[in-house]
């Protein structure tokens, strides 16, 4: 690990003044995937600011929605009562994600901000357009199993790895934040970015810019919700595909949906398509499928993950199903 500077700060706007000031400086709250990345040398920032108690580990109700403050942590998180009991598609979501010393440490701000990586990425003796751009992507032609069957470029198919952010796409969760230009509320659908030509962007975030909290906003329909996960291993493993569903259906019909993907594109894909294709209409596994093969008809896998299509297409209907209580 080559060296760096550590700094506490007292606040918020002085660690975002400090970060804006260094180029080369980064934020540390859990660290549990910059620490990693420092190892590998993928990441080497000459100054780590200190943020972990200095943004709220507080979960706190207002009339019309929760705020998670970003130092929260993934264990505390999954835990709260009114989490797991309004928003069980986060809790589902959270527990789905690395392992339980990991929840411990890392936090909600840190989490939403993972970079979108793959094994060519932390690699640091292969070319990658992420880490430097200009290099290619030896994924497109190499080990491309788990990588974007969705919105990725040619640039870049790494896909994003939180399953957090998943569940808050589809709970249009709003990512309030604290930079050198003031403070802004982002929608998390538009957090994070697509690759393009620029994949070493994860997010749209300014150098300096700092998360401070989440704000998930009271559904009447939140409880009915599920969140679903294939993967290689039963845990700390990445998803090859997972779902996000929020649903509401009385008497069947599908009034309202929230549908988002992970394990297949740069950022969490919110499912607007497949959404659009369901809404008004009566609950059974041929409109699912049908709403599936919409959403998944943009689909551009390379020979190694052509599977995705159909195992997401599965996950899908039957994550539907299972909430509509319909016969597969």
């Amino acid at each position: 690990m080559k060296p760096f500077r550590y700094q506490h700060v007292a606040d918020v706007d002085t660690a975002v003044s400090t970060l804006s000031e260094a180029p080369n400086a980064a934020f540390l709250a859990g660290g549990t995937n910059l620490v990693d990345l420092m190892k590998l040398e993928v990441e080497v920032p000459d100054v780590l600011v200190d943020v972990r108690r200095l943004t709220s580990d507080r979960i706190e109700q207002h009339p019309d929605f929760v705020r998670i403050g970003a130092s929260v942590t993934n264990s505390t998180l999954a835990a709260d009562p009114v989490i797991r009991d309004r928003f069980p598609v986060l809790s589902q979501a959270v527990l789905a994600g690395a392992s339980g010393q990991l929840r411990n440490l890392a936090t909600t701000g840190g989490n939403l901000l993972q970079r979108t990586r793959c094994v060519y990425f932390q690699d640091v003796t292969t070319p990658c357009n992420k880490r430097e751009p200009g290099t290619g992507c030896p994924a497109r032609e190499g080990f491309h199993r788990e990588h974007a069957i969705l919105g990725a470029s040619e640039s870049c198919i790494a896909t994003h790895p939180s399953d957090m952010a998943v569940a808050l796409a589809a709970l249009d969760a709003v990512v309030n934040t604290r930079g050198p230009h003031g403070d802004r509320a982002i929608p998390l659908v538009e957090l994070h970015r697509l690759p393009g030509d620029e994949p070493e962007r994860d997010t749209i975030l300014e150098h300096g810019e700092l998360i401070t909290s989440v704000d998930v906003p009271f559904l009447e329909y939140g409880a009915h919700s599920r969140y679903r996960k294939a993967r290689d291993r039963a845990s700390y493993a990445f998803a090859l595909v997972s779902v996000a569903a929020v649903l509401d259906a009385p008497d069947d019909t599908i009034r309202d949906i929230r549908l988002a993907l992970g394990g297949v594109a740069h950022k969490p894909w919110r499912a607007t398509r497949a959404e659009a294709a369901l809404r008004g209409v009566s609950a059974c596994t041929a409109a699912f499928r049908e709403a599936a093969d919409e959403e998944l008809a943009d689909a551009r896998p390379l020979p190694g993950n052509e599977f995705k299509i159909p195992l997401m297409r599965n996950m899908i209907v039957g994550i539907l199903a299972e909430l509509l209580g319909v016969s597969r």
